[in-house]
């Protein structure tokens, strides 16, 4: 069978849009960090590969569960973060909340409204802040503002991603409900720019996306460790102006990602103010 090596994309932790175990995290939590997510990039990269088949992938992602779960020794990612969780008394119900995301990534191509796509971030994006809080030690009192700051950014990404995820795996997480009301099919994602009527879905959607960034604000003050909270302020504040340029910009055309200086520029102006709060 093929191994989830074969279908790496090669990216790492460097190349997410959105800081993972940077600088801030104490050294003492960045191989566990690290660890879960090399997890999740590898079925991630099996979910989402475009040649391997669909029954390949599901096979890949139940070896990766059998092994978290201690029944198997087959996944070296997996392993490792079993070995991890033990080590640290930490759950793995987080990594395998993750593999039910990419299970659904495999067979379920449409997502019919709002509700069924929270339910969607409830699996792939919400364990990933649920375990690096557990890792500090956090009260799980945060995980809501956890949650909606993580929903948020699983949003984002399907919004700027939409034209490219429906051209190489026929995956859309645009509510089917509301390319219906629109008179649109899928098919208005495979052209060169969004017409009027996606675009005003895909801003419909940065809006709702709005209000869960608007739940997460107060998140990043919650949190006990100091440098934990710095890099969720950072988050938070890129997830703000990436949300603001869905809701200017057309996804299909225009750019919507963070070029590196403009990251770096939003992070300083985020810790500004993170200290400055901090302060009061």
């Amino acid at each position: 069978m093929t191994d989830t090596a074969t279908l790496s994309s090669g990216k790492t932790h460097k190349d997410e849009n959105f800081p993972v175990a940077s600088f801030l995290i104490a050294r003492a939590h960045r191989k566990a960090i690290l660890a879960f997510y090399r997890f999740a990039r590898a079925a991630d990269d099996v979910a989402d590969h475009t040649t391997a088949r669909p029954s390949e992938k599901l096979a890949l992602l139940e070896s990766m569960r059998a092994t978290l779960a201690g029944e198997a020794n087959i996944s070296p990612e997996a392993t490792t973060l079993r070995a991890v969780c033990t080590e640290r008394g930490l759950s793995i119900q987080h990594g395998l909340d993750l593999l039910e995301a990419f299970r659904r990534d495999v067979t379920k191509l449409r997502y019919r409204d709002w509700d069924d796509l929270m339910d969607y971030c409830r699996c792939s994006a919400n364990p990933v802040g649920r375990f690096v809080l557990d890792v500090h030690g956090e009260s799980h009192m945060v995980w809501p503002l956890s949650d909606a700051l993580c929903s948020a950014l699983q949003v984002i990404n399907h919004l700027q991603d939409c034209a490219e995820d429906y051209r190489d795996l026929n995956r859309v997480y645009i509510p089917e409900e509301q390319l219906e009301a629109a008179g649109l099919t899928v098919e208005a994602l495979a052209g060169r720019t969004a017409p009027p009527a996606l675009l005003k879905i895909i801003r419909s959607l940065a809006e709702r996306t709005s209000g869960l960034l608007r739940a997460s604000k107060p998140f990043a003050g919650s949190i006990r460790d100091k440098k934990l909270g710095l890099e969720v302020a950072i988050i938070q504040r890129l997830a703000e102006s990436l949300n603001n340029g869905l809701m200017r910009r057309d996804p299909l055309s225009q750019r919507v990602h963070h070029r590196k200086v403009e990251a770096l520029g939003l992070a300083v102006l985020a810790a500004g103010k993170f200290f400055t709060g901090r302060a009061q």
